[in-house]
């Protein structure tokens, strides 16, 4: 069942991503913003933690949610964020697994990362 649920919401991305691109809202491998306009917005927000230090530690989920006591829809939505940026690809796919895999491991399943996958 979960797997057609999956394959159901995979199909209306599909569709709502070639409608957007249909009307010029969306090109394909466009980016929401630069790591630079996200670390801008979470100053702004006054949200302290420092990107960088993060990408380069070995488990930044766990430090996440450990340290900074995320919670599992926080972490969802931040790693949906940091994935639409201009990160290296090679990061944003390991930040990506190692979020799905906490998250399968707290039975929260995220719709919305599976699609980024």
């Amino acid at each position: 069942m979960e797997d057609y649920i999956l394959r159901e919401i995979d199909k209306l991305y599909n569709l709502l991503m070639l409608m957007a691109q249909k009307l010029g809202l969306w090109s394909e491998g466009a980016e929401c913003c630069t790591v630079a306009d996200l670390k801008d917005e979470m100053a702004e927000a006054d949200i302290n933690i420092d990107l960088d230090a993060l990408l380069q530690m070995d488990n930044p989920v766990a430090y996440l949610v450990e340290e900074e006591h995320f919670s599992d829809k926080s972490l969802e939505l931040f790693v949906d964020l940091l994935f639409h940026t201009d990160l290296d690809e090679s990061i944003k796919s390991r930040l990506l697994k190692d979020t799905i895999a906490y998250l399968e491991s707290r039975n929260y399943i995220s719709f919305r990362l599976y699609s980024l996958m």
